[in-house]
């Protein structure tokens, strides 16, 4: 199966992640920069969900108008903590999604993920997810989010974040190579800490303030 990473370079998207990445910017435009960008890339991520029509009444005249297809809401799966700031800005936009929540905290000495809270909506068999992540650095989160998500059989999986490097793409999809992946940028490498390059700092401390 052909891994696909999309790139959504979309000028608005640009412009607001440099302005995230600077390092005197502040944990409220951070914040707040963050919930705009994930709105957009929720417009891209959602391109391909089905529609179906319906008959409706204009003020002018009845007509045969496009809706959602799906019978169960689509899922957003924040995996905890920095994963809040993508689901806010997604809600915004589908304020009908379902909400799951994965936590996972990096070993800083092995950088593997461990978990230590899993919840997911109910019949995820039957909804499409989104997986949300600001940092895709050395995909060691993200596999293990999405191992634990493939154990109860979702319809279709897909994964978001805002900033990806090289390695973590890779290491990401040689486990899971049928996982799209969507990202606003994908920087030049990983550091000996395994912090993206030039990448924007933590995005959980940036985004919180906790640093």
């Amino acid at each position: 199966m052909q891994a696909e990473v999309h790139v959504i370079d979309h000028p608005l998207i640009q412009h607001k992640l440099t302005l995230m990445r600077k390092a005197e910017t502040s944990t409220a435009k951070f914040r707040t920069l963050l919930k705009e960008i994930s709105l957009l890339l929720a417009y891209e991520v959602t391109r391909d969900l089905p529609l179906k029509t319906e008959p409706i009444d204009t003020p002018i005249a009845s007509t045969n108008a496009p809706m959602l297809a799906p019978d169960k809401k689509l899922v957003i799966v924040s995996i905890l903590r920095a994963g809040q700031g993508i689901l806010d800005g997604m809600l915004e936009l589908m304020p009908s999604a379902r909400v799951g929540h994965i936590g996972l905290y990096r070993d800083p000495k092995t950088l593997t993920a461990i978990e230590y809270y899993f919840k997911v909506p109910d019949e995820v068999e039957k909804r499409d997810v989104l997986i949300v992540d600001p940092m895709l650095a050395t995909g060691n989160s993200a596999i293990a989010a999405v191992d634990r998500l493939k154990a109860i059989n979702p319809y279709s999986l897909k994964f978001v974040c805002l900033l990806a490097a090289p390695e973590g793409i890779k290491h990401f999809h040689s486990q899971h190579p049928d996982v799209p992946i969507y990202t606003a940028a994908i920087d030049d490498r990983l550091d000996e800490h395994g912090y993206i390059v030039p990448g924007l700092g933590d995005a959980g401390d940036r985004l919180f303030g906790t640093r």
